[in-house]
């Protein structure tokens, strides 16, 4: 049985929007199952046109490559759908390939996860 890793990524600070994506290319490098969740200002990492605007000088790539890598990778994206009346956001905001879940859905993947991170 693969093993799966749960990312929850709660803000689009460049320090803590890159490591999610970081850690998660070397878990499917590790054929880890990836799944990142985001929420509060982390939706902004996967808002049309949002990882274009996030930049961390000296990282090893661009938040829209690492994107395009985990997504290629298999990689699963969930906007959660709790936080869209706190920033002001609908489903047609993101980028093509995210799917939307609430608080459950994340407790539901959290417990069937060998790995959980939480960058806030």
């Amino acid at each position: 049985m693969a093993k799966k890793m749960l990312v929850f990524c709660g803000s689009d600070d460049p320090h803590k929007a890159f490591p999610p994506f970081m850690l998660g290319c070397g878990a499917q490098v590790m054929d880890i199952e990836l799944v990142l969740f985001f929420t509060l200002t982390g939706l902004n990492i996967i808002r049309k046109g949002g990882a274009e605007k996030i930049e961390l000088p000296g990282a090893p790539n661009t938040l829209p490559n690492f994107l395009d890598i985990v997504k290629e990778n298999g990689a699963r994206l969930i906007a959660c759908s709790a936080a869209f009346p706190i920033v002001g956001v609908k489903e047609d905001d993101f980028i093509e390939g995210v799917d939307f879940g609430g608080v459950a859905e994340f407790v539901s993947l959290a417990e069937e996860s060998d790995i959980v991170l939480t960058f806030c």
